[in-house]
């Protein structure tokens, strides 16, 4: 029994729509999909840190000294869940919509970002937290040159 095979098939030559650059919903989604994770894994890379284990076992987020109750983990939830229901929303939402939310949406949890920066004092998170402004500002080019 031979294992070579006695007629291939010449390689398929690269069509030029093979270039063609991707549908900006499809780009949007995937941006916001990878700052989510960034997001997710530095707030995960946080357990490992005493003053964030101790700050859930007494009920406070350290630093900010806030109250860990209803009413943080309530807002805490929306907070998150904007960016991931922009995930389906960048594909799903009507293009004028679609794009002012993109716009908005990313500029103001740049802002955010930003905002829990100025007091961090941990490498990781730093890196983590510029890291997941690239996506956004990717995110804010992308709307804003689509048109």
């Amino acid at each position: 029994m031979s294992t070579s095979f006695a007629h291939t098939a010449a390689p398929t030559p690269v069509s030029a729509q093979a270039h063609a650059p991707l549908d900006r919903r499809i780009v949007l989604s995937g941006l916001w999909v990878s700052m989510l994770f960034v997001f997710a894994f530095v707030d995960i890379f946080a357990f490992w840190r005493a003053d964030v284990i101790n700050g859930a076992l007494t009920g406070t987020v350290p630093q900010a000294g806030f109250e860990i109750g209803q009413t943080f983990l309530a807002l805490i939830t929306l907070y998150i869940l904007v960016p991931s229901l922009m995930v389906a929303g960048s594909l799903l939402l009507p293009y004028r919509f679609n794009r002012l939310a993109n716009l908005a949406l990313a500029g103001i949890y740049a802002l955010t970002i930003v905002g829990t920066m100025v007091a961090e004092t941990w490498a990781y998170d730093l890196i983590g937290s510029g890291v997941e402004l690239v996506p956004l500002a990717a995110i804010v080019w992308v709307a804003l040159r689509w048109r």
